[in-house]
């Protein structure tokens, strides 16, 4: 039943970068036509999905620490395919070893008790990054499909793809919409900003996701679940931003100071190592756990638990 938005101010559509609403969005039962309808857009053609099962994504062994950082998905067509779909929230050490390490748990679980020939189904790992690759960021790309390729760039085996998208790298406005992909980025990236359903956005599968994102139709406990999602979202966004900047500035006046090339490199390093200790500092004032501020900052835990609170 629906009830009166108990947060005046809050916005009409749910952010889908939460964990509440990524979970809403793509992990159940009732609203999984829009998570195939999601696969489509991102896979090749020859893998078109009708179908999906939910799997129990224990079974990808998931460690506290990815919990905070990384909501997935898994689930499998009728064909056999496996699919991870990730949202991921802040950079990890060893994002792509992590990528590769999770992709085997599916493919591990084919195996066959007895005599096997070892035929296996397609894993797709697909990630909605809300950040950016370090090494591609300076490149206009903002998908990547990887694939297991020979000396001379042939698909040597096509059964494992990993599928990304950096989403801070669209920009498109709703009247620039091309494609059923851009329409999906935009409504991840901007649904919470909208007040009614632009008449682009007005397809089938998209009024469903427009009648499932109205915080207006959600519970007392659904709309206080979604709070929590959202200010946890808002906090890590909030003080990465603001501490990043802090210290690519104070790295930059470092640099400056020392007026040779080694103290301009010398000065850019220290800048960064300050600017992650800050954003330690400001996620403990903030009241963050140890395991969240771990996979925003990469630093150790013996690290932060040694940081003063004092600035």
């Amino acid at each position: 039943m629906s009830i009166k938005n108990r947060y005046p101010n809050q916005d009409r559509y749910i952010n889908l970068l939460t964990d509440f609403g990524f979970k809403r969005l793509f992990g159940t039962e009732p609203n999984k036509e829009l998570l195939i309808d999601f696969l489509n857009v991102m896979l090749p053609p020859q893998h078109t999905v009708q179908d999906v099962s939910y799997r129990n994504n224990e079974n990808l062994g998931n460690t506290p620490l990815d919990r905070k950082a990384i909501f997935d998905i898994y689930c499998e067509s009728k064909t056999g395919e496996r699919f991870i779909v990730e949202l991921q929230k802040a950079k990890q050490n060893y994002f792509k070893d992590r990528s590769i390490y999770y992709a085997t748990f599916p493919i591990q679980e084919q195996a066959v008790k007895g005599e096997w020939n070892y035929k296996l189904s397609s894993v797709y790992t697909i990630g909605i990054l809300d950040f950016i690759f370090d090494d591609h960021k300076d490149e206009p790309e903002l998908l990547h499909t990887v694939e297991l390729k020979n000396q001379k760039c042939k698909v040597f085996y096509d059964k494992l793809k990993f599928i990304y998208v950096e989403l801070p790298k669209f920009t498109k406005t709703v009247e620039e919409l091309e494609s059923h992909f851009e329409k999906w980025l935009f409504l991840l990236r901007h649904l919470s900003k909208l007040e009614a359903p632009p008449l682009a956005l007005q397809e089938v599968v998209f009024e469903r996701l427009f009648e499932i994102s109205e915080i207006a139709n959600f519970s007392a406990v659904e709309q206080e679940a979604y709070e929590n999602s959202l200010k946890y979202y808002r906090d890590l966004q909030n003080v990465v931003a603001t501490s990043r900047q802090e210290g690519i500035e104070e790295g930059i006046a470092k640099g400056i100071e020392k007026g040779r090339q080694e103290g301009i490199e010398q000065g850019r390093q220290e800048g960064i190592q300050e600017n992650t200790i800050a954003i330690a500092r400001s996620c403990k004032q903030q009241g963050l756990d140890i395991e969240t501020i771990m996979a925003i900052t990469q630093l150790s835990r013996e690290d932060i638990e040694a940081l003063s609170m004092d600035n």
